[in-house]
Formats: structure tokens, C-alpha cells, sequence
């Protein structure tokens, strides 16, 4: 795991949590969410996108475990992967659009470049 938050769940839900969620973006291409959870999230769509350039064996079945949709991770190892061949990194952004409503969580959309 990239980052060292712990969102206020236990292990296991964190990582479920993150796994549906990077599966989400990589599938969407964007999503709103709070910005402690968008930057774990980031973290870990950058390594999955990255593990998919190297397009070999051992890199598939990483990502392969990692999305929970065998149709999303077919997508980033087709579309998305070779899209960001020559970037070097920073394949998704975060931009803040300010306080939910009902709790006042600081809000962020993050979405792929």
C-alpha cells in the first residue's frame, strides 16, 4: 500500500474500499470523493497503470489481482496503458471543489488525464 492513511477503517475494508475504488476510476475515468481517500487512490491507480506498461506476464497478473473487473483491467492494459507510454507518471489529477453538505468533508473530483 502507497500511503500510510487509514480512512478510519479496519485493514481488510480499507483495501476493499480502494481495490472498488481505483477499479471504479480506472473504468470511469472519473469520481468524486473526499480528498484523503482521492489521494490514496491516485497512489494506487498510478502503480496499477504503471505495473500495466511493462505489458508482461508478471504485470497482468498483478493488476489482474488488484481490479475486481476482468473487463476494466483488459481495458487498462488496451486503451489505458498504452495512452500513457511516453508519460512518465501523474496519470491521474485531483482537483478540490470545496465542503459536503451534511458533514462539511472536504470534497475532490479525480479523475484520469
Amino acid at each position: 500500500m502507497p500511503g500510510t492513511r487509514k480512512l478510519g477503517r479496519a485493514t481488510d475494508s480499507r483495501t476493499a474500499m480502494l481495490r472498488a475504488m481505483v477499479t471504479y476510476l480506472l473504468e470511469n475515468g472519473k469520481i468524486e470523493t473526499t480528498v484523503t481517500r482521492a489521494k490514496e487512490v491516485k497512489a494506487m491507480t498510478d502503480k496499477i497503470i504503471t505495473k500495466a506498461k511493462l505489458d508482461n506476464l508478471h504485470s497482468k497478473r498483478q493488476v489482474y489481482s488488484y481490479i475486481t473487473k476482468e473487463t476494466v483491467a483488459k481495458k487498462v492494459f488496451d486503451e489505458i496503458a498504452p495512452k500513457y507510454k511516453e508519460r512518465n507518471g501523474g496519470y491521474s489529477r485531483i482537483i478540490k471543489v470545496g465542503p459536503r453538505r451534511g458533514d462539511a468533508a472536504e470534497m475532490a473530483i479525480i479523475e484520469l488525464i
